[in-house]
């Protein structure tokens, strides 16, 4: 069983814009290696973003979170994910199973 998190609105917004510095500073971090760690990723933060604020298309959500727009940042910074890469993002994205 899951322990409920209480924080307060002005510490998740503020917790939530450092993270979101964080990944627009470390560029290293590719999208397929978040997914197989934690099961989300750059694109999970937008549309949970996109889903919370109920105005913002997908491509205005993701620009937020990659700090440009999407297509921009992945011919920039995405490689070719690898077959063990997306092994382990398959294996770890079925760990979310239930919690969305």
């Amino acid at each position: 069983m899951q322990q409920e998190t209480h924080i307060s609105d002005s510490a998740a917004a503020a917790a939530f814009r450092r993270l979101i510095a964080h990944l627009q500073h470390r560029h290293d971090a590719q999208n397929i290696d978040l997914m197989g760690l934690a099961g989300f990723c750059r694109n999970c933060l937008a549309d949970w973003v996109m889903e919370a604020d109920g105005q913002l298309t997908k491509d205005q959500a993701r620009e937020l979170i990659h700090g440009m727009p999407a297509a921009a940042w992945k011919e920039k910074y995405q490689s070719e994910a690898t077959p063990e890469q997306l092994e382990r993002m398959k294996e770890s994205v079925t760990k979310n199973a239930g919690h969305e």
